[in-house]
């Protein structure tokens, strides 16, 4: 009997169709042959047994193991990768992958240093102390090992551990499975080896083909071992995802640098001296480089110009933009300083014309001080107009209060700006303190809560100190933002006013 054809379907081969029929029984072995299966015996779930007598798996008992492994990778791959792009520092991103490859390739401690051929290369251990670091500097380099073209171009330090890495281009990494017994190592590695008490390494590039090779990590290990095949090629996969964030993250942090440097470019230098007054000044530049600044320039008989400001927006377009208004006030001053109104009316038109879809906030204060004044009895005299800034502070052993000034509109938000200048005569001893919006911000708090809190800020300074300008400015500093000198990256990176600018500018009277 034949068994009937299946129709066939386009680009699918028929299945195989059901036997009609059972196969013969094979032919009964000898009594008292091994091979021959006991009917009444169960069936062994593990499969047939070999001549041995041992269970041998299943074919698919061994896809299934191996399916679960590699399930197993990549779940394990997933978590590790998800909490790498949790990261929002550089800082945080190293220590991850420190911490990832570690419980990959089964190592304890380890070490990785990025842009090694940079002056300042960026070096961060996992389980080693500054101490052991330093050990690990004092290895000499390898040049046994070294073959032309292929050492790690890093300096005369952390490089050394990747001496024998290959060349660019070239993504594997190198195992030193026993430091102790490897001629190819200096004596010097050997000892250092001994010292903290590790017995293996584990050495890989970070590099990608987008981002080419960026540095390097090692992992030590406490015994002599090395990485299985299967964990030398999950390391491998996550290098190639933490070498791409870690490039994104060096790249952030130049852009950030380079704005700060231009940022710190375009502030005064240096404060000036005057006869009578003495200043101090504090500038915390947030990360995404805002467009906060302070100006304080000598005026012609002795008098003094100072100024605080900001422009709308972040980045270097802001950045960009208030040099070009601190410049233009500064011109303004000179022409016109003893009239401030006159000065940020001419500044708001400037700013109308040349940068129409900017704002800015700015208080200029034409300081007169009691030294510089040649009428007999006269002390020092101060006339000051703001545009939508904060009022300054007076801070004396009599009194901390606000400058009581006209409430205005900042620069560009009217079609003509002007508003009444106010005219306060600070006494001998008492400090004129300007501050940013971003001092106010930085706190959390409301504005009404953020002014109540800068006011107890400067009324707790302490008597000895209230003749020092810059140990007031430290104080209320210290006060309002405890850990100013944090990184603010996360914080900024959420849209919170964490990664504002703050200026504070102290001018203390004699």
């Amino acid at each position: 009997m034949t068994t009937p054809h299946l129709p066939k379907v386009a680009g699918i081969n028929p299945p195989l169709p059901a036997p009609s029929h059972t196969p013969p029984p094979s032919s009964a072995a000898p009594s008292g042959d091994p091979a021959t299966p006991d009917p009444s015996a169960p069936a062994d779930p593990h499969g047939p047994a070999d001549p041995d007598g041992l269970a041998l798996p299943a074919p698919n008992a061994l896809v299934q193991d191996r399916l679960a492994g590699w399930i197993s990778d990549l779940v394990t791959l997933q978590e590790l990768t998800e909490r790498l792009a949790r990261t929002a520092s550089l800082d945080a991103a190293l220590h991850e992958v420190l911490r990832a490859g570690s419980s990959l390739v089964g190592a304890r401690r380890g070490l990785v240093t990025l842009q090694p051929g940079q002056e300042r290369p960026t070096t961060v251990g996992l389980g080693l102390g500054r101490a052991d670091l330093g050990h690990i500097e004092t290895i000499p380099h390898d040049t046994p090992a070294r073959r032309e073209g292929h050492e790690f171009p890093g300096p005369d330090s952390y490089g050394r551990l990747f001496d024998d890495l290959p060349p660019a281009g070239s993504r594997a990494g190198v195992a030193h499975p026993d430091i102790a017994a490897d001629e190819g190592l200096t004596a010097r590695h050997r000892d250092v080896a001994a010292r903290l008490g590790y017995g293996a390494s584990y050495a890989l590039p970070l590099e990608s083909e987008a981002a080419g090779r960026i540095g390097a990590a090692v992992w030590l290990y406490d015994e002599p071992a090395e990485p299985s095949g299967r964990q030398r090629h999950l390391i491998g996969l996550y290098r190639d995802y933490a070498t791409e964030h870690l490039a994104r993250h060096l790249e952030l942090a130049a852009a950030r640098d380079a704005v700060t440097t231009l940022r710190e470019e375009l502030l005064p230098s240096r404060l000036p001296r005057i006869a009578g007054v003495r200043l101090a000044v504090r500038h915390r530049s947030g990360p995404l480089g805002g467009g906060d600044w302070y100006d304080a320039l000598p005026l012609p008989e002795g008098a003094l110009g100072l100024a605080v400001g900001g422009v709308t927006g972040s980045g270097p377009s802001a950045v960009a933009a208030m040099g070009r208004l601190r410049a233009s006030l500064r011109a303004y001053a000179v022409m016109e300083g003893e009239d401030p109104v006159a000065v940020l009316s001419d500044l708001e038109l400037l700013l109308r014309l040349t940068e129409p879809a900017r704002a800015a906030t700015a208080l200029f204060a034409y300081c007169e001080p009691a030294g510089a004044d040649r009428t007999a009895g006269r002390g020092s005299k101060v006339v000051l107009a703001g545009a939508g800034h904060c009022p300054p502070l007076i801070i004396g052993e009599h009194r901390v209060e606000y400058v009581e000034t006209s409430l205005s509109a900042p620069l560009g938000m009217l079609a003509c700006w002007e508003a009444p200048s106010v005219e306060i005569e600070p006494a001998p001893g008492e400090t004129l303190l300007f501050y940013s919006d971003g001092l106010l911000h930085r706190t959390g708090d409301t504005m009404d809560r953020a002014f109540a809190r800068l006011r107890s800020a400067a009324a707790s300074v302490p008597r000895a100190a209230l003749r020092d300008p810059d140990a007031i400015v430290e104080h209320v500093l210290r006060t309002m933002l405890p850990s100013a000198d944090d990184d603010d990256a996360d914080e900024a990176a959420d849209g919170s006013h964490g990664g504002e600018d703050v200026v504070l500018l102290a001018a203390h009277f004699e």
